[in-house]
């Protein structure tokens, strides 16, 4: 897996954790010289694990401040803190429990010689070779893959969870979206119409006599119809525009920056284009389909959740159909 850590901390510690880290080609290696340059660094970038140098002002602060970001907790923060000489044991495990408890994943304590790149230029490279500075390093690679684990974990939660909110959200039938994602939507749909001053309108619809489809020719054809509908109807909207599949043979279609007129066009083109072209069921049979449209625009009294803008389509449909189908009723629109 390809991964990413962005170190932070003065000269001396940057330079020594990059030695001691190593480079290997799936890692990418950042840095910044302080808390307040690595904020921006980390909101733009987004790395996976963070090395802090735990003595500079504020990096225990850095740790709490990416926890407390949901975007942001799963990056996993490696706190690193320095001595000049071992301390006792009782306050080595009062510091780690002060790391975690602010939000560090990891705590290590490392000597102080380890970052005196003034005093020994050379001592990471040094250092490396004697046993107690080998373990170190060992062990800090160790707290990384760990953290890289971890974060891999997370990764792989999120990709499945993508896929279950596309699951859970689409319609297998149509492969449009479903009833559920236009409840999530419409809201949305509203509150950016509200916010920038434009129209937003639906058109509701259905196919007409879908049952004697069903009745005659069976289900699976009428599940082709179906299928064949919702592809007519995705590949003649515009890109802006978002079919769903509302439930059994309904349609509901959000149009982003439509008003009453347009929307009630669009519907009657819509009618025109399914009614114009026989659906290809099979080899031996082509059916002959037609649809009954209702349309309605946004209001300024409508509700935020789009249930009275809802209703006026679904009204428009049903007196779409009573007037004998194949036709588009538009809420305060002349129908023909």
């Amino acid at each position: 897996m390809d991964a990413s850590i962005l170190l932070v901390g003065d000269e001396n510690f940057r330079y020594s954790l990059f030695n001691l880290v190593g480079q290997t080609p799936t890692l990418t290696m950042a840095s910044a010289a302080d808390p307040l340059e690595a904020m921006p660094v980390i909101l733009a970038q987004q790395p996976d694990l963070l090395l802090v140098q735990a003595t500079q002002s504020d990096g225990l602060d850095l740790c709490q401040q990416v926890k407390a970001q949901s975007r942001l907790a799963w990056i996993y923060c490696i706190l690193i803190a320095t001595a000049a000489e071992s301390m006792d044991r009782a306050r080595e495990i009062e510091l780690e429990a002060i790391a975690l408890e602010v939000g560090a994943d990891a705590y290590l304590q490392l000597p102080l010689l380890l970052f005196e790149r003034k005093v020994f230029p050379n001592a990471p490279d040094l250092l490396a070779k004697t046993t107690p500075t080998a373990q170190l390093q060992r062990l800090l690679q160790a707290k990384i893959q760990a953290g890289l684990r971890q974060v891999r974990t997370y990764r792989e939660l999120m990709r499945t969870n993508d896929v279950l909110s596309a699951i859970a959200l689409s319609d297998p039938l149509t492969s449009l979206n479903n009833r559920r994602a236009f409840e999530w939507e419409l809201p949305r749909q509203i509150q950016n119409a509200h916010s920038r001053g434009i129209p937003i309108s639906l058109i509701m619809l259905d196919v007409d006599f879908f049952k004697t489809i069903n009745d005659t020719h069976g289900h699976l054809a009428g599940d082709q119809v179906l299928k064949f509908l919702a592809a007519r109807l995705r590949h003649n909207l515009r890109i802006y525009d978002t079919p769903f599949r509302y439930g059994g043979e309904e349609f509901v279609i959000i149009l982003s920056n439509t008003d009453s007129q347009e929307a009630f066009a669009i519907a009657n083109r819509l009618c025109q284009l399914v009614s114009e072209q026989p659906f290809a069921i099979d080899d031996s049979l082509d059916l002959t389909v037609t649809i009954s449209a209702g349309t309605a625009t946004l209001r300024y009294d409508d509700d935020g959740k789009g249930l009275s803008l809802l209703q006026r389509a679904d009204q428009c449909l049903l007196q779409a159909k009573t007037q004998g189908r194949n036709r588009v009723v538009g809420c305060g629109v002349e129908s023909i």
